[in-house]
Parts: structure tokens; C-alpha cells; sequence
């Protein structure tokens, strides 16, 4: 799989303030992996050129997963980075959205691609 980040822009100015500018829009570039893009500043997520539709919980798991392509990331990091410090240990409602985000960008939900299982452990955004 191709994996690319899309630049939000040049950086030509140079004020006092243009590094926080460019660490800012640094953090809105859109990532590309295979055939799926997702642009944080317009939230937005396409398949192969498609908008694909996702619930602002799905958006939010599905960039933090992309964000660390190829990384596994902890059950309970995931919980916490996005339902809060209190949904630790209530994985259901992670594999719930896995489940959903799967039917929404893989080819073939059941034999994932892209969002894959690290058993005991967590979830990965493959990165090829």
C-alpha cells in the first residue's frame, strides 16, 4: 500500500509565530495509505476517490489509527485518547467501532487490510 502524507501547504512567511503556524498545519496535513485518504482539517475520509461517511467518534479512532500507521496501539490508549480516561476498561465499545470503521474501509470486513487486530493488545492502521 502507498502511504503518503499530503502537505497543507507552503511555508514560505517566516513571522515570529510561522513554526507554531507550521507545527498547527503540520497537524491538519492529510495521510494517504492505500486507497484511503483522510484530510483532519476538512475531516473527511475517501475510499479509492469516494467520501465515505464517518460519525465523528469513528473519525477522530480512525485518524489516531492512521496518524501511527504500522503501530500497534494499546486497547486502553485508544479508549482514553478518545472516549475519555473513565471508558478504560470497557473495550466493547472500541471493537464496536472497529467493527463499523471496517465495514466502511475495507474491501472485505472480515479479512481486514488495513485496521488489523493485535491480539491482547490492541488495533493497527497498516501502513503498506
Amino acid at each position: 500500500m502507498e502511504h503518503a502524507i499530503i502537505s497543507a501547504g507552503d511555508h514560505e512567511a517566516s513571522p515570529p509565530y510561522a513554526s507554531h503556524m507550521i507545527a498547527i498545519e503540520a497537524e491538519l496535513d492529510a495521510i494517504r495509505i492505500g486507497d484511503i485518504e483522510l484530510d483532519p482539517s476538512r475531516r473527511t475520509v475517501r475510499k479509492s476517490g469516494h467520501r465515505v461517511h464517518l460519525t465523528p467518534k469513528e473519525f477522530e479512532l480512525a485518524q489516531l489509527l492512521m496518524s501511527h500507521a504500522g503501530r500497534p496501539i494499546r486497547h486502553a490508549r485508544l479508549l482514553a485518547a478518545i472516549w475519555g480516561s473513565g471508558y478504560g476498561l470497557k473495550p466493547e465499545y472500541l471493537r464496536t467501532y472497529v467493527c463499523q470503521l471496517r465495514k466502511k474501509l475495507e474491501d472485505d470486513p472480515e479479512h481486514p487490510q488495513y485496521l488489523v487486530t493485535h491480539s491482547h493488545f490492541g488495533y493497527c492502521f497498516a501502513d503498506r
